[in-house]
């Protein structure tokens, strides 16, 4: 078991074999996720949830994950509530709550601060977010997701052309993402940025030492042309310190733009959160009706990839598959009014409900 006990800092810390592994785990815990079965294996375990930045996504679903394989979480989701406030070190902070739990979630918007968590606890310690550095749980879910949409539409995740559009400099999810994807085969990656905002060379170096073709722009219509995949990121203005980079109107991915460029296989997804308000300049909600959209189907995923990184750390994967039992709760086949008709439990999960858990 490659990841029993280790910390989770990094995407740089994963071969391709790592990924196989933890996405099979992941489809077989799915039923779990969608709340098609329930799941007792973590039972006693307590995860310690410690957020020092903002997060909806990211902390809901980790805290969610754990709670779906039995475990019981306990959380801080401000560094205002901790005693790093009193001048505590994350150190001190992190031996201390190690005695709490059995495993730590952690987001801090210091790039060098999870390290400082790991070098000091006494359990695992699982990258939640570290400043603009990575985010690989994000990373790992887009990636799963990615591989399920090529599945459904018959194409191999190697040798696809993928844009990478918007702040790609202060991005941790795309940092995070890139290495991940140079573990695969033939890519073709677009970097769609201002000039102020392109992509760490040294992350392009990985790439085109792996074999991957790496292009850049500055024009969004001429990135998107012929574009497998688009992901797409916001402006990281609270990273940007006062820099008021050049960021125009030819930088919102709408309809129009992605109509005019891509294909009608093209797999539109985005880490979250977007910037919905009028005018803002992100992926725009008048794709949200478009089959493409595959955003809410990350964030779906994303419960499943945490319940698999979980398991693989503590040690119980196999028992959690075997753990699992039917839920006696009603849930609904679709999760929402504009979802695709392939989003439906049926069509994800290969059954329908009755046959989720065998």
């Amino acid at each position: 078991m490659p990841l029993l006990g280790r910390h989770i800092l990094s995407s740089e810390q994963f071969e391709r074999g790592d990924l196989d592994q933890l996405f099979a785990l992941a489809d077989r815990l799915r039923p779990a996720a969608r709340g098609l079965a329930s799941c007792r294996v973590l039972e006693g375990a307590v995860l310690a949830s410690l957020f020092f930045e903002p997060s909806t996504r990211t902390r809901l679903s980790f805290e969610s994950a754990f709670a779906k394989l039995g475990g019981s979480v306990i959380s801080t989701s401000s560094g205002d509530a901790t005693s790093v406030s009193k001048g505590e070190s994350l150190a001190d902070t992190s031996r201390v709550v190690s005695g709490y739990s059995d495993v730590l979630v952690v987001r801090h918007p210091a790039e060098p601060a999870l390290r400082e968590f790991a070098g000091a606890t006494r359990v695992p310690v699982i990258n939640g977010g570290n400043g603009a550095g990575e985010h690989p749980t994000q990373a790992l879910l887009d990636l799963y997701t990615l591989e399920r949409e090529c599945a459904r539409l018959g194409t191999p995740l190697d040798g696809r052309r993928i844009a990478l559009v918007g702040d790609l400099r202060h991005g941790r999810t795309v940092h995070s993402l890139v290495r991940l994807l140079s573990l695969y085969r033939d890519l073709t990656l677009v970097c769609v940025s201002p000039a102020a905002l392109r992509m760490p060379a040294d992350l392009l170096a990985l790439c085109a030492a792996r074999g991957h073709r790496v292009e850049e722009t500055d024009r969004p219509d001429t990135g998107l042309r012929n574009a497998d995949v688009v992901y797409a990121t916001r402006l990281q203005r609270e990273r940007l310190g006062g820099e008021s980079p050049e960021y125009g109107e030819e930088f919102r991915i709408t309809g129009a733009l992605v109509d005019a460029c891509c294909h009608e296989g093209t797999v539109l997804m985005h880490p979250l959160p977007r910037d919905t308000r009028p005018g803002a300049i992100d992926l725009d909600p008048d794709l949200d009706a478009d089959p493409r959209l595959a955003v809410f189907r990350q964030t779906d995923g994303g419960v499943a990839v945490r319940m698999a990184l979980f398991a693989s750390v503590l040690g119980v994967a196999e028992e959690a598959v075997a753990a699992l039992r039917p839920a006696g709760w009603y849930r609904p086949e679709q999760i929402g009014v504009q979802d695709a008709p392939f989003h439906r439990v049926r069509d994800l999960d290969g059954a329908g409900p009755e046959a989720a858990v065998r």
